[in-house]
């Protein structure tokens, strides 16, 4: 693999954990691994990689665009992500806020939604 993808790589773990990565290779099929290493190479070993934001920053702006475009299930493993980045309850608040005002108020529903579920999930197993 060339080092473009080795970097994405690294960031896709850093920034959605082993676990979702270690099963999204293991279900990568002949069909669609030609778009894993695309999603890897471009989304997080090229653009992830830009400097002029954190990464706490650039997972706000993902956030709230997934959240926009109304994408429950890759919402709510950005949101199992915040974890690793550093994004507060709070702040994805306000992000949802934004989201509510310029995207329309099912979007921004749908995301609190979906954000409540996964936060209760991650109090659980807390717990556990």
């Amino acid at each position: 693999m060339d080092d473009i993808y080795e970097k994405g790589m690294k960031t896709r773990r850093e920034v959605l954990g082993n676990a979702h990565v270690d099963r999204a290779e293991t279900n990568k099929s002949e069909f669609d691994s030609d778009f894993q290493a695309f999603i890897t190479r471009y989304a997080w070993g090229e653009v992830w990689q830009r400097g002029d934001l954190s990464r706490r920053e650039r997972h706000l702006v993902t956030l709230g665009i997934i959240a926009a475009l109304g994408k429950e299930h890759e919402f709510a493993m950005h949101v199992r992500a915040t974890q690793n980045t550093g994004v507060s309850q709070e702040e994805l608040k306000e992000v949802l806020h934004q989201v509510a005002i310029y995207a329309g108020l099912p979007a921004a529903n749908g995301a609190f939604a979906s954000a409540k579920r996964v936060y209760a999930e991650l109090k659980e197993q807390e717990l556990a």
